[in-house]
């Protein structure tokens, strides 16, 4: 008899027909009869790891079909310019008297390769490379993206943006709600501005990139420091959040600045590059969603969650914070990742305190510079038990409201029995919402 078992299992029996001293009846010896969990791949770091989960438990989520990654970025950047979203190709707005601004999100995978074909399109209008001026709006990176430009673009300006240096900005205008607003200085005496971003979701400004590249990110100290603050928890959706409203009015006050919108594929690949004025931004944030919005009909109580590619400590609060939107209540998010992430300010207050609901007070009254990252850490923190695979020690994982794992293969203990589970692969940029 073939026992009872449960619908999503297979039963692969082999089976032999052997001889029997009852008269009428024969014996069907079955030696190897077993149930197999339909088995999945969950990319993590720059590994895989097998998890078996059964179909009853595991809660699917509703997305659109994904869209294969890009093959060449170069070349994809190169059909944008020369075909942007209801405008002509960038080069032939420009002049070669003109100043370029070319504002930089230093967060995109192989920022050199992808800049170059931007810098050379703008060459063909015979701009001269000392009259264009990257703008990085951070000082958090080191930079080394510029070692991959290539030779002939070697006089091209590089500035950062320093927003607490009221000579490095300039008075643009005032707002319908009566905002004075001050943004960097270059930008505004720049003849064509054109951003280069990476579309993504954010806490502060719902989907970040785009118009939010120029405002708030290159405005004024004080600006900067009231939309620190204005964190959301919730899930950003197809209408835009205040930030995003107001950003889109001082980019109309700023001219008719060109972007360049990057959406971020598996790992550190692109799955798509758009081009076009600020119109095109509606285009650019329907892309993102049908690459890395998930809905679910009912929340987990296990996630499993992973970061691939390059990646960093906000990454992995990021990838925390997105799955504690579908975890139940004291649940469990397990993350996976090979990052030894750098301790800003955020994460010395949770090293200071034994909860995340205390720490996350601090925070507030402190306002770190990285707060963001502190904010979307601890708020998961507060809703369900974390797990961590990455490169910090049990010691100081510990600190950070985590329980430590040694090794991936530690996440399979979570999913046994009746537990329901979710999994995020590259958790860090999907959006994952409840239905």
């Amino acid at each position: 008899r073939q026992p009872e078992r449960p619908a999503s299992c297979r039963l692969q029996p082999h089976t032999r027909l052997v001889s029997s001293p009852y008269h009428g009846s024969v014996i069907v010896w079955l030696p190897a009869i077993g149930y197999r969990l339909p088995a999945m791949q969950l990319a993590w770091g720059h590994e895989t790891l097998e998890l078996a989960v059964d179909e009853t438990n595991l809660v699917a989520g509703r997305r659109a079909p994904i869209a294969p990654d890009i093959a060449d970025p170069v070349q994809a950047m190169r059909d944008a310019l020369e075909h942007p979203l209801d405008y002509p190709a960038l080069r032939l707005a420009l002049t070669p008297d003109d100043h370029v601004a070319l504002v930089v999100d230093e967060t995109i995978p192989h920022l050199g390769r992808l800049l170059t074909p931007v810098l050379e399109h703008i060459r063909q209008a015979h701009v001269k490379p000392e009259a264009i001026t990257l703008i990085c709006p951070t000082h958090d990176s080191d930079q080394a993206w510029l070692d991959d430009l290539p030779d002939e673009f070697q006089d091209v300006q590089v500035e950062t943006h320093q927003a607490t240096d009221r000579k490095k900005l300039a008075y643009l205008a005032t707002t319908k709600e009566g905002r004075r607003i001050y943004l960097n200085r270059t930008v505004v005496d720049a003849d064509q501005v054109v951003v280069l971003g990476r579309r993504s979701y954010d806490p502060v400004l719902g989907c970040a990139g785009a118009e939010t590249s120029l405002f708030p990110m290159l405005s004024d100290e004080a600006t900067l420091e009231e939309y620190r603050t204005k964190l959301k928890s919730r899930a950003p959706d197809a209408l835009p959040w205040p930030v995003q409203q107001e950003a889109r009015e001082v980019t109309w006050m700023a001219g008719a600045p060109f972007f360049l919108q990057v959406i971020p594929g598996t790992g550190d690949n692109l799955c798509g590059v758009l081009a076009g004025p600020l119109e095109s931004s509606g285009a650019g944030q329907t892309l993102i969603d049908a690459r890395w919005r998930c809905e679910y009909e009912r929340p987990a109580d296990v996630v499993i969650a992973s970061v691939t590619g390059a990646a960093t400590g906000a990454d992995l609060a990021r990838a925390f914070f997105a799955a504690a939107r579908v975890v139940k209540p004291s649940g469990s998010i397990v993350l996976l990742s090979d990052v030894t992430p750098a301790l800003g300010p955020s994460f010395e207050v949770f090293r200071r305190h034994d909860e995340p609901a205390l720490a996350l007070r601090l925070l507030m009254q402190e306002k770190p510079g990285d707060l963001a990252v502190g904010y979307m850490w601890a708020t998961a923190a507060e809703q369900a038990r974390l797990y961590l695979l990455s490169g910090l020690s049990n010691d100081i994982a510990e600190e950070l409201f985590t329980i430590p794992l040694q090794h991936a293969e530690q996440a399979r203990r979570l999913l046994g029995g009746n537990a329901s589970c979710i999994v995020l692969e590259d958790a860090h940029k999907t959006l994952a919402v409840l239905a």
